[in-house]
C-alpha cells in the first residue's frame, strides 16, 4: 500500500497538557480510515494535524513522502481537505458558498462547474441559487463536501460528519463518501463516534485512547481484537 499520510513519532502539547503520544502510523491512499476512540482520544487534534491546522510538537509528519512542513499552508489545505461536524456555512446562496475557495483566490467558479459538484454530492443544479440557511442539516453538509470537493483534494478529513443527522440523512452521507472514494480515488479520514458507522465505511480504523495510538489495522480489529481496552469500548463497557 502507498500512503497518503504517514506519522513518525508525532507528539502534540499544548500549554503543557499532553495530547498526542508518540503516534505512529500510516493512512493509506485511496482508502477510508475510521478514527474511533472515547471523547478526548485526541482524535480531532490527529485530524487538525493533518492539514496544517496545529502543527506536530515533536516529531514528523509526511505528505506523499514529503515533509508536511515542506507545504505552503494553503497548497497544503487544498490538497488536504476537511469537513467539519457544524458544516458552516456562509450568508448567502448556495452558488456563494461553493464559489467560495475560488473567491478566496481572487477566481469566479463557473456555474456549469458549481452545478457539477452539486450533481456530485445528490443535489440537482435548482439548489444553486437556494438560500444556504434555509437547507436542512443534510442538504448543508452535503454543500460542505462539494465546495471541500471544488479544491479537488487528494486527501478528505471528515470530523463527525454524521453526528447531527437523522438516519435517512446518514446512511445518504455514508453513500456519499463512499461514492466520492471510488470515483475520485481520495484517501478518506473519518472520525465517527458510531461503531457500527466505522464497520460499514472503513477500510481501515485507528482506535484512539488517552492520546495514543492504541491499534490500528484492517476494520475487522474492532470485532476481533483480544486487547481488552478495545473490547471494552466496542462494546460500550468502561471500567470502574
Amino acid at each position: 500500500m502507498i500512503p497518503a499520510i504517514k506519522f513518525e513519532n508525532v507528539c502534540y502539547e499544548k500549554d503543557e497538557l499532553s495530547i498526542l503520544n508518540n503516534i505512529n502510523g500510516v493512512f493509506n491512499k485511496g482508502k477510508i480510515t475510521t478514527l474511533v476512540g472515547p471523547s478526548g482520544a485526541g482524535k480531532t487534534t490527529l485530524l487538525k494535524l493533518c492539514n496544517g491546522l496545529y502543527s506536530a510538537t515533536s516529531g514528523e509528519i509526511y505528505i506523499q513522502d514529503n515533509p508536511i512542513h515542506s507545504y505552503e499552508p494553503t497548497t497544503l489545505r487544498r490538497k488536504v481537505g476537511i469537513v467539519l461536524q457544524s458544516a458552516p456555512i456562509i450568508r448567502g446562496t448556495v452558488y456563494k458558498n461553493l464559489a467560495l475557495p475560488f473567491t478566496l483566490q481572487n477566481k469566479k467558479l463557473p456555474e456549469n462547474e458549481a452545478i457539477k459538484f452539486l450533481n456530485d454530492v445528490g443535489l440537482n443544479e435548482s439548489f444553486l441559487h437556494r438560500q444556504a440557511e434555509d437547507l436542512s442539516g443534510g442538504q448543508r453538509q452535503k454543500v460542505s463536501i462539494a465546495r471541500t470537493l471544488i479544491n479537488q483534494p487528494e486527501v478528505l478529513l471528515l470530523d463527525e460528519i454524521t453526528s447531527a443527522l437523522d438516519p435517512t440523512s446518514v446512511n445518504e452521507i455514508e453513500q456519499l463518501i463512499l461514492k466520492i472514494n471510488q470515483k475520485y480515488d481520495v484517501t478518506i479520514i473519518w472520525i465517527t463516534h458510531n461503531i457500527e458507522q466505522a464497520k460499514r465505511v472503513g477500510d481501515y480504523t485507528w482506535v484512539m485512547m488517552e492520546g495514543q495510538l492504541i491499534e490500528s489495522g484492517e476494520t475487522n480489529i474492532l470485532w476481533t481484537n483480544t486487547n481488552k481496552l478495545i473490547q471494552n469500548f466496542v462494546s460500550g463497557v468502561t471500567e470502574a
